[in-house]
């Protein structure tokens, strides 16, 4: 009998997600907070709704959860009426969320000892990568228990990587928010500087794509930073948080992240500004700010 899986969050990554596994044939036992998401999936077959975390764990043999942050996933898996009230013996708990590497510690260890086994699986590919099921998954844990969800990985992303023991994937995740904000950071601080003095974006872009500067994060924002489009495909609150796991972990580590905690500084002045519902890529509008200059204008 194929496996149930259930899927806790349908948000802006997770409802795109769990409509990938429905249409590769999956079933799935789905919770959300606002019921409507869950019963909207569920209404195109595949799918049925339950009525709290607990409901999903008492009818699945695989969960995932992907939630925004620390304290929803302890409330989903750990508070009342959550996933561990119902959870069986042998099921597997993937957590796809972006948390804390010490709260997913802690966390797997209470379900060992209800029987089962967890999982750390952060993506990264923003809410396009979710849509195209070629999200990069960082997991964490067992490598008997990447096996067992890796059928799951390969629908939802075009990369999975076994990375370490419980807590790894968080802690991969953590270096690639870190890599992704500062890239964004320095791509706007050429543009700006360019644009000023005179050079087309699209031209600048066009000459460090060709250079050791060339990266995958520019060539992937480009349209953002050109169109001035900063609707978000992931947001700087979102991003804002995650630099900040990061920066909790190298605490935790005795690891000192200076440009890191610069760039958190800015993300927190773009959410004072009111612009933490935008893409990330708008890290470019606090560059112009200080500049006093939009990139585009007078090249």
């Amino acid at each position: 009998m194929a496996a149930r899986i259930g899927f806790v969050g349908l948000g802006i990554m997770g409802q795109p997600m769990a409509q990938n596994l429905v249409e590769a044939g999956h079933e799935l036992v789905l919770y959300n907070r606002t019921r409507e998401k869950a019963e909207e999936l569920a209404n195109e077959g595949g799918a049925e709704v339950a009525d709290s975390p607990k409901e999903v764990a008492e009818k699945s043999d695989v969960i995932i959860t992907m939630l925004p942050d620390s304290p929803q996933v302890e409330e989903v898996v750990a508070g009342e009426g959550g996933l561990f009230e119902g959870i069986k013996e042998g099921t597997l708990l993937v957590d796809m969320s972006t948390i804390s590497p010490m709260v997913t510690e802690e966390l797997a260890a209470e379900a060992k000892e209800r029987g089962a086994s967890m999982l750390d699986a952060p993506v990264s590919g923003g809410q396009p990568g979710a849509e195209e099921g070629t999200l990069s998954i960082m997991v964490g844990g067992s490598e008997e228990d990447f096996e067992r969800a890796k059928p799951l990985f390969d629908v939802m992303g075009s990369a999975a990587t076994h990375v370490g023991p419980t807590g790894a994937g968080q802690v991969v995740k953590a270096c690639n928010q870190i890599v992704v904000a500062l890239t964004i950071e320095a791509v706007s601080e050429a543009l700006v500087l360019g644009s000023k003095a005179g050079v087309k974006p699209e031209k600048v872009v066009e000459a460090l794509s060709g250079s050791l500067a060339g990266s995958a994060v520019m060539e992937a924002k480009k349209e953002k930073f050109f169109d001035r489009d900063f609707d978000p495909g992931f947001r700087i609150e979102l991003h804002h948080k995650d630099l900040g796991i990061a920066l909790a972990t190298g605490r935790e580590y005795g690891v000192s992240l200076p440009v890191t905690a610069i760039v958190d500084q800015m993300l927190e002045a773009l959410k004072a500004k009111g612009r933490g519902d935008r893409d990330h890529s708008a890290i470019l509008t606090q560059i112009e700010d200080l500049a006093q200059h939009e990139v585009g204008k007078g090249s």
